[in-house]
């Protein structure tokens, strides 16, 4: 059966403040857990007023505390942007706050501009070191040896579970590597998602973590009661990737009934490119779709965005997305219901 888990942009709308974004992520994942998603991981992006997850450490250890069995992480920290000792001291503390609950995600993009990237007081080369740096962090989570000069507190000896993120076939290599499950970012980065895990698959080498490949799909889902509601929530989403492709930067904005008189040509061409892998629609549209995509790729895990603008038809598409899969979870255990 295929693990689902949600990836939760922590949105701020027009008619909301950072407060309530991060508060309704709480919300979510709290809900999340009851309808069986696996974990509920955060990123970390920069000089976004959209997106309130830029100190994600902070923001995991909200949603930890309003949530009790999910499993809640990055997806993730941009490693480059950082010293592997800040980031193991930070997920350290909060293994240790949350014991078996944290994961972490690791991404070598700076998840921003350029201009936010000196501003981070990122070196340009910090991304040619990036398989260095996660096994430098690795070895700060493994247990505290004799004459070990410099631990990071308190993160020794927690084994916080690393992942390595990736958009193109770079990560799949050093995932495989390393040992560690990888996620792929299908949900913005769709061209290369089968050779990566193709890549991913046939390299993996068995690792302390892990003993055979595993591997995560991101989607963007929009769920709703009809084919054409959902489709016109799902227009929150294609225009903030018009916007991206304007070079705005913009909150969340709430759906129209016509995308076609919001983005130019040049702007549809490109966020349908990014987005060719949702799922929007109906729930048998939507289980259709994911069995698909699950059939296709032989996923072991679904990370799934649904980006829509209302927190409470937010709640629903996710609720709908449990439904379809659970229903097929139980169909395959009792086939000849």
């Amino acid at each position: 059966m295929t693990a689902i888990s949600i990836l939760d942009l922590v949105r701020v709308t027009e008619n909301t403040d950072a407060r309530v974004a991060l508060d309704n992520a709480r919300d979510l994942a709290a809900y999340a857990e009851k309808w069986g998603y696996r974990r509920f991981w955060v990123a970390e992006h920069h000089n976004m007023p959209g997106i309130a997850s830029a100190a994600t450490s902070v923001v995991i250890g909200h949603i930890a505390a309003g949530s009790k069995t999910i499993r809640v992480g990055a997806g993730g920290i941009m490693l480059p942007n950082h010293a592997p000792l800040i980031i193991a001291e930070q997920f350290g503390t909060l293994a240790r706050l949350f014991p078996g609950r944290i994961d972490l995600g690791l991404g070598r993009a700076p998840g921003t501009d350029p201009l936010t990237v000196r501003a981070l007081r990122r070196q340009p080369a910090a991304a040619d070191t990036f398989p260095q740096d996660v096994v430098e962090l690795q070895s700060y989570f493994a247990p505290a040896q004799a004459g070990q000069r410099i631990q990071a507190v308190p993160a020794a000896g927690t084994n916080v579970p690393l992942w390595i993120l990736g958009s193109s076939t770079y990560g799949a290599y050093l995932a495989a590597e390393l040992g560690l499950p990888y996620a792929f970012a299908s949900h913005f980065a769709p061209e290369q998602l089968l050779s990566a895990l193709e890549i991913y698959r046939s390299h993996f080498k068995p690792s302390q973590q892990l003993d055979r490949p595993y591997a995560m799909v991101g989607v963007n889902v929009v769920a709703a009661e009809t084919d054409r509601e959902a489709k016109r929530l799902a227009t929150t989403q294609q225009m903030s990737f018009a916007n991206l492709a304007r070079g705005a930067r913009q909150l969340s904005q709430p759906p129209i009934d016509d995308i076609e008189t919001y983005w130019s040509p040049r702007e549809k061409a490109q966020a349908t490119s990014m987005l060719a892998r949702s799922v929007v629609g109906s729930p048998e549209t939507v289980r259709a779709g994911l069995k698909a995509l699950i059939d296709e790729t032989a996923a072991d895990e679904l990370m799934i965005v649904s980006d829509i603008y209302d927190h409470a038809l937010r709640l629903r598409s996710f609720e709908i997305i449990a439904d379809t899969q659970n229903a097929d979870a139980r169909r395959q255990l009792c086939p000849e219901t």
